[in-house]
């Protein structure tokens, strides 16, 4: 797992304005990540995991510390020592460049990471189109190829998103997010709002590929149980700060900060 370093953040904050004052909606975080490796975001609604998430993905900007990502460069982007580059000296083309191949990001709604007025395989083939692909029976084939891959009916690959139910959305969803190959997947809350067994097919179809894909994830949650199963290492954040960071199991079977400690016992107390 430790290839070269893909993801570096040093001291990552932001400020938002709480009535006629700023507030930190996260705070001096830090972590590394490496391919391969899935990191789970954990913590209560409010504690900054869904703000720290959009930070890493640049769709907001940071008022403290860095982000930075193996961009694997272009002339006149600047690299640090361990061959990373700054997202913020990047400018917004690239980081659309980035985000339509290298990332994907998907919703915690299904509905905001697809375009609901085109098909289903529309929705795979373009970003492959954002590639420079044209060829139509190419672009088809491999949406095809995508929704045998997430478990999705091959004879509705001309319906519309509406139709499907919201499991196959967000299957829909990632298959979209992965036909480029990205090598960073961020995720918001992923199964929320689904059924119980709907949950359960869709976290262990994305364990398996992640594993197939050797991708490397960022996955918000405030499920434990998800964090458990996808997840090498996590961070808990409470009130904008990280207050513990390890390997999964070890957080999770030894916690060490009270608020950890509260999260893991209101889990097992009936």
């Amino acid at each position: 797992m430790k290839d070269d370093l893909l993801l570096s953040v040093r001291g990552v904050g932001k400020q938002f304005m709480q009535g006629n004052r700023l507030r930190w909606a996260c705070r001096d975080v830090s972590f590394d990540l490496y391919p391969g490796e899935v990191l789970a975001v954990v913590g209560e609604s409010g504690s900054g995991k869904s703000t720290l998430l959009r930070l890493l993905a640049a769709r907001l900007g940071c008022d403290a510390g860095s982000v930075m990502y193996d961009v694997r460069g272009e002339a006149g982007e600047v690299q640090g020592a361990d061959g990373l580059v700054d997202l913020a000296r990047l400018s917004q083309a690239r980081l659309r460049w980035l985000a339509r191949t290298d990332w994907g990001f998907v919703e915690q709604h299904a509905r905001d990471g697809l375009r609901m007025n085109v098909s289903g395989g529309a929705n795979i083939g373009e970003r492959r189109m954002a590639l420079g692909a044209r060829h139509y029976g190419k672009l088809r084939s491999e949406a095809l190829g995508w929704m045998e891959r997430v478990e999705l009916d091959t004879d509705r690959i001309d319906d519309l998103p509406g139709s499907y139910s919201g499991g196959m959305q967000q299957r829909l969803q990632i298959a979209r997010n992965l036909v480029t190959h990205p090598r960073l997947v961020f995720m918001d809350e992923p199964t929320t709002g689904l059924d119980v067994s709907v949950q359960a097919r869709l976290l262990d179809l994305v364990r398996e590929l992640v594993d197939q894909l050797h991708l490397a994830a960022v996955i918000v949650t405030h499920d434990l149980a998800v964090a458990r199963l996808l997840a090498h290492r996590m961070l808990v954040m409470k009130d904008g700060y990280v207050v513990e960071q390890g390997l999964t199991d070890r957080v999770l079977d030894d916690p060490q900060h009270p608020y950890t400690q509260l999260l893991v016992s209101s889990v097992l107390t009936p």
